[in-house]
């Protein structure tokens, strides 16, 4: 049997993980949003693609949360985009009002479903999707570590000059400013970048990557970035719906794991068809810890700022 996938917003980032997932044959796809026409002219301009990209599963646009029913996996990306000038957390009162909407309205209908938050600020719409749905800790999940992680890895890629894919790097922590970008871990196929760039050009690189969203939006000016974050939400999508026991950073739920409990944040998770098994735990260093437990407490001002 076929899987099905909701995706709650049919703007850049849910019309972008659209196509992501249907190019990856994950299964039937349901593009919904409130706006009337908008699903469903690019779920329709989706579905037909079919002949060229040579798939046959179902692509449908609506209004109604009705057509998401038994989904497998709901990705809610719904909600305000940053513009200049703005923070992630300038979004938050507002954007908890919709996630609160998506998520209410998603687990009525898919009761079992995983779900996945895009919205920013991620930490505090993951948390707020937890909450309103009363779903195990496994079962919802945040994107954000995936998408920095690709930043991160791009970036140093091109510093290098070698092939992205062989680059392996990792952040941890909140989707914002206090994220980590680790360094230590880093390498090129087992070659610590420690070897291959000097400790100010590491820095700058981490710094870029904990700006890449806000460099985007200074050049969009209206928007936000959504082709990264959208194959980011998907490939976490693909490892859930392959049970593939992919190890990818994501915004987890953490209950006492490197000693911080309560509160969603990235960390690296294993994720299988029931969403994350298992949180992967590793020794850091006290540099680490500080700056993870930076993360913690500005992960812990927007939950309580979220009033849930």
């Amino acid at each position: 049997m076929r899987k099905k996938i909701t995706i709650i917003g049919a703007g850049n980032v849910g019309a972008t993980a659209a196509h992501w997932a249907v190019v990856r044959g994950l299964g039937d796809v349901v593009l919904l949003d409130v706006v009337e026409g908008v699903p469903q002219g690019k779920a329709l301009d989706l579905w037909q693609s079919g002949p060229v990209e040579n798939f046959a599963w179902g692509v449908k646009g609506s209004n109604d949360y009705a057509d998401s029913a038994d989904s497998d996996i709901v990705i809610i990306t719904a909600g305000l985009a940053r513009k200049p000038g703005m923070s992630r957390d300038d979004l938050l009162a507002k954007n908890v009002a919709i996630v609160k909407s998506c998520t209410e309205e998603a687990v009525k209908f898919s009761p079992d479903c995983v779900l996945i938050v895009v919205t920013n600020p991620i930490d505090a719409m993951v948390y707020t999707s937890y909450k309103v749905s009363g779903f195990p800790r496994n079962r919802v999940i945040g994107m954000a570590g995936v998408l920095d992680s690709a930043r991160y890895r791009t970036f140093l890629a091109d510093a290098i000059g070698v092939a992205p894919t062989d680059v392996n790097a990792m952040v941890m922590g909140i989707h914002g400013d206090n994220m980590l970008p680790l360094v230590r871990l880093a390498n090129v196929a087992g070659i610590p970048i420690t070897d291959l760039l000097s400790e100010e050009r590491i820095n700058e690189i981490v710094k870029r990557t904990q700006m890449g969203g806000i460099e985007i939006v200074n050049h969009l000016k209206t928007g936000s970035a959504f082709y990264t974050p959208g194959l980011s939400a998907v490939e976490m999508a693909e490892a859930i719906v392959k049970d593939s026991k992919r190890v990818l950073p994501c915004a987890a739920y953490v209950d006492g794991e490197f000693g911080i409990s309560g509160c969603f944040l990235g960390v690296p998770v294993v994720l299988g068809d029931k969403g994350v098994e298992r949180i992967v735990e590793f020794e850091l260093t006290g540099e680490e810890k500080t700056a993870l437990n930076e993360s913690v407490a500005a992960v812990q001002n927007q939950m309580t700022a979220t009033g849930l």
